[in-house]
C-alpha cells in the first residue's frame, strides 16, 4: 500500500475517534481534541491527492475509497454538528443528499466508462463546507460577530452544495440517458 493510499485509511480511520471524541467533549474545552482530529484528517485529504498525482501513484483502491473517505467525513461531522444543534437538521440532510446522489451519480458514469471531473463549484463547496465545520466545532458562540459568520458559513455551504448539485447534473445530463 503506497503512502497516498495510506493517508486514506488513516483518515477512514480518524472518522469513528473524531466522532467519539466531539460527541464526548463537543461542549467542554476538550472538543479542540476533535477539532485537531478533524484538522488532520482534512489535511490527508489535501495531501494524499497531491502526493498520488506527483509521485504517479494513482490508483483503482486511490479514486475509489478517496471521495468515500472525504464524505464519511464531512457526512459524520454534520450529523454530530446537527445532534448538538449547531447546524440544523434539514441542512445536514440536503448536504448528506448531495453527497449520495453524486456518488450514485458517478457510479452510473463509471459503468459507462466516463470519469466526471468535480467542478469549481463542487470545489467551493468543499471548502467552504470544511470551514463551515471548523467554525462550528470551535463553537465561539460567546462571540456575536462569529455566530453571524457561523451562520454565513451555513448558508453559503449549503448554497453552493445545492449549485454544485445542478451543476454537475446539468453538464452531464447524458450519463443518465446513456449518452457519452
Amino acid at each position: 500500500m503506497n503512502l497516498p493510499n495510506k493517508l486514506t485509511v488513516a483518515r477512514m480511520i480518524s472518522v469513528p475517534a473524531f466522532v467519539a471524541v466531539y460527541l464526548l467533549f463537543w461542549n467542554t474545552p476538550c472538543r479542540w481534541i476533535a477539532f485537531g482530529l478533524f484538522i488532520a484528517a482534512s489535511l490527508t485529504d489535501l495531501l494524499d491527492g497531491a502526493i498520488a498525482r506527483k509521485r504517479n501513484l494513482v490508483t483503482n483502491f486511490g479514486k475509489f475509497m478517496d471521495p468515500l473517505a472525504d464524505k464519511l467525513l464531512v457526512c459524520s461531522a454534520l450529523i454530530c454538528l446537527s445532534y448538538v444543534n449547531l447546524v440544523p437538521v434539514w441542512i445536514v440532510l440536503i448536504i448528506v443528499a448531495r453527497e449520495f446522489i453524486i456518488s450514485g451519480f458517478r457510479l452510473i458514469a463509471v459503468e459507462q466508462g466516463l470519469v466526471l471531473a468535480a467542478s469549481v463549484f463542487g470545489k467551493i463547496k468543499t471548502v467552504l463546507t470544511m470551514v463551515m465545520i471548523c467554525f462550528q466545532i470551535a463553537n465561539l458562540a460567546a462571540c456575536p460577530f462569529c455566530m453571524i459568520v457561523g451562520q454565513i458559513l451555513i448558508y453559503a455551504s449549503l448554497f453552493f452544495t445545492i449549485l454544485s448539485l445542478a451543476d454537475y447534473l446539468w453538464k452531464n445530463k447524458g450519463v443518465l440517458k446513456g449518452e457519452k
